[in-house]
C-alpha cells in the first residue's frame, strides 16, 4: 500500500532565477570540499604543513575530482554516446558523474602532487582518503535531493516513492516502493570516515605508509559492491547482468586494497 511507503517529492532546485538554479546536489558537492578543508586543515597542522601545501592539494583534489567523475561516466557508462557526441563530455550541469572515474582521477592528480611536493604517495593517499570517504556522504545525499541512482522495488517500510525521478520510470513506477540506496551508500560512507579519521588520530605517526587508504578502498568498494545489488540499473546494457558494472569496476580496488593492507602491515611507520 502506498501509505507504508516514504513519499519522496523534494524539488532538486533550492531556487531558480535568470535562468540559473541553485540545487541541493551543488550544495552538498561543494559542502564536502568545505567540511573536507575544515579537517584537512587540522591534520596539516599536526602534521606540521603549511596552509599553502593544503591550498595546492585541494585544487589538485577539486581537478581530479570533476575531471575523472564526468570522464567515468561518460566512458564506463555511455560510451557510445559521448565519444559520438564528445562536445557533450563538457556539459557536466546536465548531470553524469562517476565514483569509480572520480577515484582514479584522484590517484592520478595526487600521484603528480606527491611528486612535485616531493611528498610520499601513499601517505598522501592516507590522509586523502578520509576526506574521500565524508565526501561521498555528501554527494550520495545530493544523489537523494536528485531521486536518482535509487534501488529496486521494495516492500519494506522505509521504501521511497521516488516522485521527482527524472529517469524512464512510468507514473505507477514511482509509486513503487524502492530501496532508498543513496542513503545505505551515504551512511556507509560516513561511517567508514568516522572510522579513518579515529584510527589517524589515534595512532598519528606511528601508522605505517598505506593502511588507512587499504582499508579504505576495502571497506567503501565493498560497500559499494553489495549496495549494487539491490541498486537500479543505470544504464540499458546493464540489464540481465550478473554483475553491473559499479561491482565490476568495485572489484579491482578491493583486490588492490587487499594487497596494499598486506603490505603496509609489513613496512615501517610513515615518514613524512
Amino acid at each position: 500500500m502506498l501509505l507504508n511507503y516514504i513519499n519522496w517529492n523534494v524539488n532538486p532546485e533550492i531556487v531558480g532565477f535568470w535562468g540559473l538554479s541553485i540545487r541541493y546536489y551543488g550544495l552538498l558537492f561543494a559542502s564536502s570540499f568545505f567540511f573536507g578543508y575544515l579537517i584537512m586543515q587540522k591534520i596539516f597542522k599536526k602534521e606540521g604543513l603549511t596552509i599553502e601545501l593544503l591550498d595546492k592539494l585541494t585544487v589538485y583534489m577539486a581537478v581530479g575530482t570533476v575531471i575523472g567523475a564526468r570522464l567515468g561516466h561518460c566512458l564506463f557508462y555511455q560510451p557510445g554516446h559521448y565519444l559520438s557526441h564528445p562536445i557533450d563530455i563538457i556539459k557536466i550541469w546536465e548531470g553524469g558523474l562517476a565514483s569509480h572515474g572520480a577515484a582514479i582521477g584522484i590517484l592520478i592528480v595526487l600521484y603528480y602532487f606527491s611528486k612535485k611536493y616531493k611528498k610520499p604517495y601513499l601517505w598522501t593517499l592516507d590522509i586523502i582518503v578520509i576526506i574521500v570517504a565524508l565526501s561521498g556522504f555528501f554527494i550520495r545525499m545530493g544523489n537523494l535531493m536528485n531521486s536518482e541512482i535509487y534501488g529496486i522495488p521494495t516492500e519494506l517500510p522505509w521504501g521511497f516513492n521516488f516522485h521527482q525521478s527524472s529517469s524512464v520510470l512510468s507514473g505507477i513506477e514511482k509509486l513503487e516502493g524502492r530501496h532508498p540506496t543513496q542513503i545505505y551508500e551515504a551512511l556507509s560512507y560516513l561511517l567508514i570516515f568516522i572510522l579513518l579519521y579515529a584510527i589517524y588520530n589515534k595512532k598519528g605517526k606511528e601508522l605505517k605508509q598505506g593502511l588507512i587508504f587499504s582499508l579504505f578502498l576495502i571497506l567503501m568498494f565493498t560497500a559499494r559492491f553489495f549496495v549494487e545489488f539491490i541498486k537500479e540499473s543505470q544504464v540499458n546494457f546493464e540489464q540481465g547482468m550478473s554483475l553491473n558494472m559499479g561491482q565490476w569496476l568495485s572489484i579491482p580496488f578491493v583486490l588492490i586494497g587487499l594487497f596494499l593492507l598486506y603490505r603496509s602491515l609489513k613496512q615501517q611507520p610513515a615518514i613524512k
